[in-house]
C-alpha cells in the first residue's frame, strides 16, 4: 500500500475530469488523476488516417470483437477504427433490471475522444422547469449562475456557432459557424416562413474554424474537415480532453496522470468529517493503492461516478457516503430520441459542396416554451442535416462495366434528414444500485441499472416524427419516410442524475457547488449531479459546471474551510 499527498484527487479523464485537472493546476494545485482506461497520448491515435486497405478488417468488425463488446457494438461510432476507444463489456459487466445501453470509454479521455461535438447552452426554461411543473427535485442554480463559466470554458473549447438571440438556446462565445449549404439554406426560407416560432440554425459544434492563441499555444489548429474525428483528431481540431485540457494541466508541472487506475470508494474519516483520498486498483498487476487529498473530485462518467460512491461504505455511511436519505443512484436520466423523418430533396444535382462538414442544422425546441402542447411536457430539439447520396449504393446494387462505374462515380440526390433529441423527465424510481453479491474481475460490485422512459417520453417520440414529417413536407421534400423507434435509455449516450443537486440533504446528494452536502471535501461535476437533462447535449454545461465547483473548491482550500 502506498500513501501519497496531493492536494487534490481527480477521478476520471473525460470532459469534467481533464477540466477540473487543468483548472486545478493552472491554479498551483498538485493533482492527481486516476483514470480507468487505457493511456492514449495526443497524437498517439493508432488508425488516424488510415485507409480501409490499410486494416486487418477493411474497416470491419469480426463477429468474435463484437462477442466481446456486445453493448458497445451497438454505439454509432463503432467500427474497426474506433472499438477500441471503447471498453470490453465482457470485463466490465452489469445487471440490467429494465434495459439500459451503458456505452463505456476504454481510454484516457473517456468519451471526449468520441463525443458527438454538438455544443448548447442550457436555457433559463431548462434550470427552472423542474419547479415550474414539479417533477424531479428544484435546481439550486438558475442560468445567471452558470453563465459566467460558460463564458469561461466556451473559448477555450472553441465552439463555432452562430449568434440567434434566442432565449430558449442563449448564445455564448462563438467562433465563425460553419455555414449551411444550398439546400439547408433553401430549406429555412420555407420552414421559417410556414412555422415561425421554429428556428434553423448552423449546429454549434466544437471544431475550430478560425484558431485562437490559446488553442494555437497547445498545437490545435483549425478544423480539416476529414470526417475521422472518432479515431482521435492530431490536428486538435475538435475538442478533446487529450488534445487540450490534459496538456494545459500537464504544462503547468502540477499534474499526475494515472492509467488503468480503476477507483472502487472514496475514504472517509469519521473523526474529521472528511473524504481522505481514494482507493483503487491497478487493473494491471490487480494490485490496491490508497492515495490522500485535501479534496476529492468525482468526474468518472455518471453511472461510474455513482457506482463508486455507494461503494464508498463506512460504519458513518453504510449506504455509500453522504448518502443519508436514499438519494444516491436516484433520478437517472437520458434524453429521449428516436423520432424524426427523412426526405428526398428535389433538384439541386448541379450544386456540390467541397469536402465534408463536422457540423449540419439544429433546430432549438419549440414545443411548451409560450403554450402548452397538452400531450406532454418539456421539449425536443432536432440534429438535421442535407447531402447527397454517395457511391454505397452500389454495394449491393446491380450493374457492370463502363456505365456502372460511372454511374457509381456519381453523387446520387439530395436527402435532408431529422433526429430529434427530447428531455426526459426526472423520476424518483429510476435508479441504479449495487448488485449485493456480484463483482466484476477486480472486485468491483456490479452495478444494476432500473431505468425506463414513461409516457410522457413516448407522446413526445411521437410528436417529434409528426412534426419532422410537417416540416419536410412544407419545404417540399418527396418520398418521405418517417421513423420512430424508442430505445432503451442510454441509448442517446446523454446520461446524467443519480447524485443530483438541490436544496437538502434529504432530498439531493450535492448542494448548488457540487460539493456533497455531508462531506464538504467531495464534489461530483460530471452529469451526475445534474437534476435534469434539458433537450440538448450536455458537455460543455458539465464542462461549466466543473469550472465553477473548482473555483468554489479553491476559495473553501485557500480559507482552510476544507
Amino acid at each position: 500500500m502506498s500513501n501519497t499527498e496531493y492536494d487534490v484527487i481527480v477521478v476520471g479523464s473525460g470532459m469534467s475530469g481533464a477540466y477540473a485537472a487543468k483548472e486545478f493546476c493552472e491554479k498551483g494545485y498538485k493533482t492527481l488523476v486516476l483514470e480507468r482506461g487505457e493511456m492514449v497520448k495526443h497524437r498517439q491515435y493508432k488508425t488516424e488516417g488510415k485507409a480501409p486497405w490499410q486494416m486487418p478488417f477493411r474497416g470491419d468488425v469480426p463477429e468474435e470483437f463484437k462477442a466481446e463488446q456486445h453493448i458497445q457494438k451497438e454505439v454509432y461510432i463503432y467500427n474497426d477504427y474506433t472499438r477500441h476507444h471503447l471498453i470490453n463489456d465482457k470485463d466490465h459487466p452489469y445487471e440490467q433490471k429494465r434495459p439500459f445501453i451503458w456505452y463505456r470509454s476504454a481510454t484516457v479521455g473517456g468519451k471526449s475522444l468520441i463525443w458527438g461535438r454538438q455544443s448548447y447552452r442550457w436555457s433559463k426554461l431548462d434550470f427552472e422547469s423542474n419547479k415550474l411543473d414539479g417533477n424531479g427535485i428544484d435546481w439550486p442554480v438558475r442560468y445567471e449562475d452558470i453563465e459566467p463559466w460558460y463564458d469561461r470554458v466556451e473559448p477555450f473549447v472553441g465552439i463555432s456557432g452562430s449568434y440567434e438571440g434566442l432565449e430558449v438556446l442563449p448564445d455564448g462565445k462563438f467562433l465563425p459557424a460553419l455555414p449551411l449549404n444550398v439546400v439547408e439554406r433553401d430549406m429555412k426560407k420555407k420552414i421559417e416562413k410556414t412555422f415561425p416560432d421554429r428556428h434553423f440554425i448552423p449546429a454549434r459544434v466544437a471544431h475550430l474554424t478560425q484558431p485562437q492563441k490559446q488553442h494555437l499555444e497547445l498545437g490545435r489548429v483549425q478544423c480539416q474537415a476529414r470526417s475521422e474525428c472518432p479515431r482521435g483528431c492530431s490536428f486538435g481540431a475538435y475538442y478533446s480532453s487529450n488534445s487540450a485540457a490534459l496538456p494545459a494541466a500537464e504544462r503547468t508541472g502540477n499534474m499526475t496522470l494515472v492509467a488503468n487506475a480503476q477507483v472502487q470508494e472514496v475514504l472517509y474519516d469519521h473523526a474529521s468529517g472528511r473524504a481522505t483520498g481514494v482507493a483503487y486498483v491497478d487493473m494491471r498487476s490487480g494490485e490496491r493503492k490508497q492515495v490522500s487529498a485535501r479534496t476529492v473530485f468525482m468526474c468518472a462518467s455518471t453511472l461510474a461516478s455513482v457506482q463508486i460512491l455507494l461503494n464508498s461504505k463506512s460504519e458513518t455511511f453504510p449506504e455509500g457516503i453522504g448518502n443519508r436519505f436514499d438519494v444516491l443512484g436516484r433520478y437517472v436520466m437520458d434524453h429521449c430520441g428516436g423520432g424524426g423523418a427523412s426526405g428526398m430533396v428535389p433538384g439541386y444535382l448541379e450544386d456540390y459542396y467541397k469536402g465534408r462538414r463536422p457540423g449540419g442544422v439544429y433546430i432549438p425546441r419549440f414545443r411548451n416554451i409560450n403554450s402548452k402542447h397538452g400531450k406532454f411536457e418539456r421539449g425536443y430539439g432536432f440534429q438535421c442535416g442535407a447531402s447527397r447520396a454517395g457511391w454505397h449504393w452500389a454495394k449491393t446494387g446491380k450493374g457492370i462495366g463502363k456505365a456502372f462505374k460511372e454511374k457509381v462515380s456519381q453523387p446520387g440526390n439530395w436527402y435532408f434528414t431529422m433526429w430529434g433529441f427530447g428531455e426526459s423527465l426526472p423520476r424518483y424510481e429510476n435508479r441504479i444500485y449495487l448488485h449485493p453479491s456480484k463483482k466484476d474481475k477486480w472486485g468491483m460490485p456490479l452495478l444494476v441499472t432500473d431505468v425506463a422512459y414513461g409516457e410522457n417520453e413516448s407522446a413526445m417520440v411521437r410528436d417529434m416524427s409528426d412534426t419532422a414529417v410537417e416540416m419536410l413536407e412544407a419545404a417540399g421534400l418527396q418520398n418521405i419516410r418517417r421513423f420512430e423507434g424508442e430505445a432503451p435509455p442510454g441509448g442517446a449516450i446523454h446520461e446524467m442524475g443519480g447524485a443530483c443537486m438541490g436544496h437538502s440533504v434529504e432530498t439531493s446528494y450535492l448542494n448548488k457547488w457540487n460539493q456533497c452536502h455531508d462531506v464538504k471535501n467531495l464534489f461530483v461535476t460530471d452529469g451526475a449531479a445534474f437534476s435534469s437533462v434539458s433537450c440538448v447535449n450536455p458537455s460543455i454545461t458539465f464542462m461549466a459546471f466543473t469550472a465553477r465547483a473548482v473555483d468554489y473548491a479553491d476559495q473553501q482550500m485557500q480559507q482552510g474551510l476544507i
